[in-house]
């Protein structure tokens, strides 16, 4: 369960517009991963599609193979993303379990590397060894799975969560392609498309590099470009294999 805090009431010095609630990092971190799986979603399903319609003018082979690959896409981002934030989450109890039976079996041990850590970061001895005492008898486990593991016992990825995000995303991204390829009358739905496709893919890649705190220029160009040669190379193979099929 994710833990809410009010940022100035433990910190009177915070100023109230400045994201110190707990979790922000992470919730920052998701909001990221939407919009590259929603790039994703554009990307590969813009391939498909357009590749198709350069194969035939049919309505209904460019829906099948659109919502082909909007399904398979959206169940392989989640799959990936469940497994690999399984292993994470195992790999993290797992260090949670070795640093809590340290904590049991050797307490005075740990009490001098907590300090030693905090010393490292630049506080004196005496304080270092303070600070050490007084957060090993709030929370022990917490105190050094922060400032050994950078973890939080109570803040760990949950698989679902991640897979669930990751199809949702990749579906809104990949419906972009999928619409601006049906709707038109046949002789506009690649142009449609593919204009649809770099608009959101510019969109996509300036928040990205907006959260990220980037420079939006470089980032768009790159996954404009890229989606644009992505659409240019299946449009070539749906003409080839439409023509000689």
């Amino acid at each position: 369960m994710e833990r809410v805090t009010d940022p100035v009431a433990e910190n009177p010095h915070a100023h109230p517009d400045e994201p110190h609630v707990d979790g922000f990092a992470g919730r920052l971190n998701w909001l990221r991963a939407g919009v590259l799986g929603a790039n994703d979603g554009i990307v590969s399903t813009a391939g498909v599609v357009v590749g198709v319609a350069a194969a035939t003018t049919a309505r209904e082979p460019i829906f099948t193979a659109g919502i082909a690959a909007l399904a398979a896409g959206a169940v392989s981002m989640a799959l990936g993303e469940y497994v690999s934030v399984s292993t994470q989450r195992d790999s993290e109890r797992a260090l949670l379990a070795k640093e809590k039976g340290e904590l049991r079996d050797d307490p005075e041990a740990e009490l001098a590397e907590l300090a030693g850590l905090y010393e490292e970061k630049g506080l004196r001895p005496d304080t270092a060894h303070q600070v050490a005492r007084e957060l090993t008898a709030h929370d022990a486990l917490a105190a050094h799975a922060e400032a050994e593991l950078k973890l939080d016992p109570d803040e760990l990825t949950s698989p679902w969560q991640a897979a669930g995000s990751s199809a949702v995303s990749f579906t809104v991204g990949a419906l972009l392609p999928l619409l601006g390829i049906l709707l038109p009358p046949a002789h506009w739905r690649i142009p449609v498309a593919v204009v649809t496709v770099l608009i959101a893919l510019a969109i996509t890649g300036t928040t990205g590099a907006l959260l990220g705190g980037a420079s939006p220029w470089r980032p768009t160009a790159r996954v404009v470009i890229g989606g644009a040669l992505a659409m240019a190379v299946t449009y070539a193979i749906g003409l080839l294999v439409g023509h000689t099929v």
